[in-house]
């Protein structure tokens, strides 16, 4: 915990003086009692007596002081709050090799029922969208809260030939900052769409920033296989790093390398770990294997806890100051409880 303030600690020294006038109170109250010729007398003049409940009050009005003088300190420190805007991008393999039914019944249907298992367990508010790659990249559903939409756009995945993975983080950012005139076609292959004459949008004057640093969307890429068509994912994911952006990349599959064969065809698949590490790395987030469909939910779950809170360096003043109130809420509510007067 941190100040902004510090000096005013300087006001903590109150506290250990009002204890000793509190002390010195109590025994000059001792000596004024009027003497009494018998204890029994005494005893039965002042009755059972409030005994250590007198000192409640007042030790909670000091704690009251202690909280209100920290308070004024402004301090500052590291909890973990929700975010209030967040966007996250899926960013999902379709490439034939996703048929492999090495993780059960294979890999495109568990990476579906994972992510959307994913995608209803977070917060109502976190819009998310969702990007589909194989040989190109497309945005199958533009970042929305409708968990509908984002269900049934997850259900429409066709797979096709090739692993652009570059492509898919590319297109991603893309859905994520519009306006920042990230070259889509000339990145992706894909041709650009025609604007009306006059519609032309000014490019924006881009400023790399601190990697990791941008806490209002993160974008999940899931793949089982290394890149044999499109951009270099470390070229996308150096992209995403001058952006802030975290990528965090989700291997699925066989680690070794494996052919596979389906439908008269045979294609040898290795997933590229290195690579999805380094992209993980080099954006600040992290790199996650799921060899089986049951590990695949696993990394979506932990996910799904990482990317909607975030801890950061916050004034706690007004919690201070509530705490302090409590304390004196709660030491004139015994006071007048017990003794029937605020004192």
């Amino acid at each position: 915990m941190s100040f902004q303030w510090p000096n005013l600690l300087w006001t903590l020294a109150l506290l250990p003086m009002l204890v000793g006038l509190y002390l010195w109170l109590l025994r000059r109250r001792r000596r004024s009692t009027v003497r009494l010729a018998s204890i029994a007398v005494a005893k039965a003049a002042l009755g059972a007596g409030p005994g250590w409940r007198r000192h409640v009050p007042p030790a909670l009005m000091l704690a009251a002081l202690a909280a209100l003088l920290l308070a004024a300190a402004r301090p500052v420190a590291k909890v973990t709050l929700p975010l209030t805007e967040r966007t996250i991008v899926l960013a999902m393999d379709v490439s034939g090799s996703m048929r492999a039914t090495d993780v059960q019944p294979s890999r495109i249907v568990a990476s579906q029922e994972a992510a959307k298992a994913f995608v209803n367990a977070l917060p109502r508010d976190v819009k998310v969208g969702i990007v589909s790659f194989a040989g190109t990249a497309a945005v199958v559903q533009a970042p929305t809260t409708s968990r509908d939409d984002v269900i049934a756009a997850i259900d429409r995945f066709q797979l096709q030939r090739g692993t652009a993975t570059g492509s898919g983080i590319v297109l991603s950012l893309a859905t994520l900052f519009p306006d920042d005139g990230i070259e889509i076609a000339q990145i992706t292959g894909q041709r650009p769409m025609p604007r009306p004459l006059g519609e032309e949008k000014p490019k924006k004057e881009f400023k790399p920033v601190e990697p990791g640093s941008y806490n209002s969307a993160a974008v999940i890429m899931l793949t089982d296989g290394q890149r044999t068509t499109g951009p270099d994912p470390m070229d996308a994911a150096k992209m995403a790093a001058e952006r802030g952006v975290r990528v965090y990349t989700v291997g699925v599959g066989t680690t070794s390398g494996e052919t596979i064969g389906f439908e008269g065809w045979s294609m040898r698949v290795r997933l590229d770990e290195e690579t999805l590490k380094n992209v993980a790395l080099l954006t600040r987030a992290e790199y996650f294997y799921a060899g089986s469909a049951q590990d695949l939910i696993k990394v979506y779950e932990s996910l799904s806890s990482k990317l909607v809170v975030e801890r950061k360096e916050t004034e706690i003043t007004a919690l201070l100051a509530l705490l302090g109130a409590l304390f004196v809420a709660l030491g004139a509510g015994l006071s007048v409880f017990w003794f029937g007067r605020v004192a």
